[in-house]
């Protein structure tokens, strides 16, 4: 009996140690150095007592694990004024967190309007990211927007704060 334990246990420890730690890159996953996303958006928008259809395309792209620089681009259109929105933005993913992968980020934004000065903003987003599949994520949180030179009496309002739902696949 015992030698059989002492086997088992010798074999047991044997593939264990054959077997390769997880690399950085694996913990990281969607979220690893080199990985890419896109973005894709449909959906409607609010501005100007008006409501608008919004689609845009984006994508994001991570320098090292968890840091990723991003650009997109928004059409705002089905109401007056028309508006585009073009969008650099840096964001944090905390991969390490093993069920929600918390995320922080910040953005810069030019607004182009139809008939109207454009307006740049800064904002902040937080949230969390839930896995939906292998590379699918889907995420959950909010955005802070201040617009700067901004004049109350055309935007209404200098600032806003929203939630963000977003469906992300990685490759």
């Amino acid at each position: 009996m015992n030698q059989k334990l002492v086997a088992i246990t010798v074999i047991a420890v044997a593939i264990f140690a054959s077997t390769p730690p997880a690399t950085a890159a694996e913990v990281a996953g969607a979220f690893g150095k080199d990985s890419t996303q896109l973005a894709i958006t449909a959906g409607s928008g609010h501005a100007f007592d008006e409501s608008y259809l919004v689609l845009g395309l984006g994508v994001n792209y991570y320098v090292i694990d968890g840091l990723s620089v991003g650009l997109s681009f928004e059409s705002w259109s089905g109401a007056d004024p028309s508006m585009y929105k073009i969008t650099p933005s840096v964001q944090y993913v905390f991969y390490q967190v093993p069920r929600l992968k918390p995320y922080v980020g910040g953005f810069y934004r030019r607004t182009n309007i139809d008939g109207l000065p454009d307006i740049d903003s800064l904002g902040a987003r937080a949230g969390v990211y839930l896995t939906a599949g292998r590379n699918a994520y889907i995420g959950i949180g909010a955005v802070y927007e201040s617009y700067i030179d901004c004049n109350k009496s055309v935007y209404h309002s200098c600032s806003d704060t929203y939630p963000e739902v977003s469906f992300t696949i990685a490759f």
